[in-house]
């Protein structure tokens, strides 16, 4: 019985972080795109002729992103974890295989492009197929973990 008690409130505690992490970049993402990079610069799009719902597809993938390196993590906690009580070689090829699930994660979140000094330009829905096909795969990988 305390084993299922864990292992529910291990979900929930998952799932609300999860709500938190898409909440916060939502915001994030939406205050930040288009504002300068540095503070003595005006505020300006990149290119005047932007389609209003390029903001849309680059707010929705920084939290897709974002909740794929949530994951990722969680995931590589378990793993890390399942290590340590099995030392079996299979966990440390999952450990690998989250570790670049996560690498991918980081490298495809706006935000992240953004920091360094790059813009996001032209891809429209076809930049969120990718992290969605990713997330997709994100959650069936946590849900077996946490499963069993």
């Amino acid at each position: 019985m305390k084993n299922r008690m864990n292992k529910s409130m291990r979900i929930w505690l998952i799932l609300a972080t999860l709500i938190v992490v898409a909440i916060l970049s939502a915001i994030w993402a939406s205050s930040t795109f288009w504002f300068p990079r540095y503070p003595w610069e005006p505020r300006r799009r990149p290119q005047e002729n932007i389609p209003g719902d390029i903001e849309f597809f680059y707010t929705a993938e920084t939290v897709v992103s974002t909740v794929n390196v949530t994951l990722s993590i969680f995931l590589l906690l378990i793993y890390v974890h399942i290590y340590w009580k099995t030392r079996s070689e299979f966990t440390i090829g999952l450990i690998i295989f989250s570790t670049v699930f996560l690498l991918n994660a980081l490298a495809s979140n706006p935000l992240v492009i953004w920091v360094f000094g790059f813009r996001l330009f032209g891809l429209g829905p076809f930049a969120l197929l990718p992290d969605l096909f990713t997330f997709g795969a994100l959650a069936v990988l946590l849900y077996l973990s946490v499963k069993y």
